[in-house]
């Protein structure tokens, strides 16, 4: 059975927050890890009503260093120290991340009591026999990543083939997992006509960015395709100076790249009566467009 990943929407405001909506922050959990990406003021209360435990936390992605991404950060650390917190936390952002972190430890008086490690990325900087992760430059107005994860296809018995030539349960269908040829009941059987695998899912992580030409191949073919969507298409101007993305932009991104879900976020408090407007303009364009609400979760 394919292990779910699972997507918690924490924050989905952009630098002013609301009553409903928290600075940016979201979590993934799969296989065992709890990965936050942006830690924005108030995530660790989010991370209460979402009914997490923080100590749960492996691994912390940082798009970029603006104020509305990263000011739960100090507090986050606090809390994992009186908590017991007995991990190595890993902690990833684009070029000039460990020495901004280290400014942060400093600034807070936070003493290293559980071990910490940070580092610049870009490209593939992650991989095990379940995921890999990878860093795109963005463009916005200090260094800025994106970040894809592919979730890696496992190798699947075909049941009904197993029963059409009588192989029963045993040790051997390890083996036919790891793709190796078996001998059963004094036959051979190719592992290649018994297993199949399955194919790799894609989530893709684009905040905080104006529009560009790395966007749309860095999330090509992506399962979900979260994206900050900050300003709607009467203001495009205003996006441009800003170094954001409009609605209509996103839209058009997920249809050139052929995303099978978008998931806007980093909405603006001026839009917080007018949520339909914001879904509205991106259905137009790319009809599995999706507005997140805080702690919302989506599953794939």
């Amino acid at each position: 059975m394919t292990e779910k990943a699972k997507i918690t929407f924490l924050g989905t405001s952009d630098s002013v927050p609301s009553a409903v909506r928290n600075h940016p922050a979201v979590l993934l959990t799969y296989f065992g890890e709890n990965i936050l990406i942006d830690c924005g003021e108030g995530t660790q209360r989010q991370i209460r009503k979402a009914k997490k435990n923080p100590c749960k936390i492996t691994r912390i992605l940082i798009t970029h260093w603006h104020a509305d991404h990263v000011l739960g950060i100090p507090g986050l650390l606090k809390t994992l120290a009186l908590s017991g917190y007995n991990k190595t936390l890993f902690v990833y952002g684009p070029k000039g991340t460990s020495e901004l972190m280290k400014n942060l430890l400093n600034l807070f008086g936070i003493q290293k009591e559980y071990p910490i490690v940070v580092k610049d990325v870009i490209g593939k900087f992650f991989e095990n026999e379940d995921f890999s992760i990878e860093a795109e430059s963005m463009t916005h107005r200090i260094p800025c990543n994106a970040y894809k994860f592919i979730l890696k296809g496992k190798m699947k018995i075909d049941k009904k083939k197993l029963n059409r030539f009588k192989i029963s349960e045993g040790p051997h269908l390890k083996n036919l997992k790891e793709g190796k040829n078996i001998s059963y009941a004094g036959k051979k059987y190719s592992a290649k006509n018994l297993i199949s695998k399955e194919r790799d899912r894609i989530i893709s992580f684009v905040l905080d960015t104006s529009f560009n030409s790395k966007i749309t191949p860095f999330v090509k073919n992506s399962d979900i395709f979260v994206c900050e969507s900050t300003f709607t298409s009467e203001l495009e101007a205003k996006a441009k100076e800003y170094q954001h993305l409009t609605v209509s932009q996103v839209a058009k991104i997920a249809k050139k790249a052929k995303i099978r879900k978008l998931f806007l976020t980093h909405i603006s408090q001026r839009f917080s009566r007018n949520l339909k407007k914001v879904l509205e303009e991106a259905k137009k364009i790319f009809k599995e467009s999706y507005l997140p609400f805080d702690l919302d979760i989506v599953e794939i």
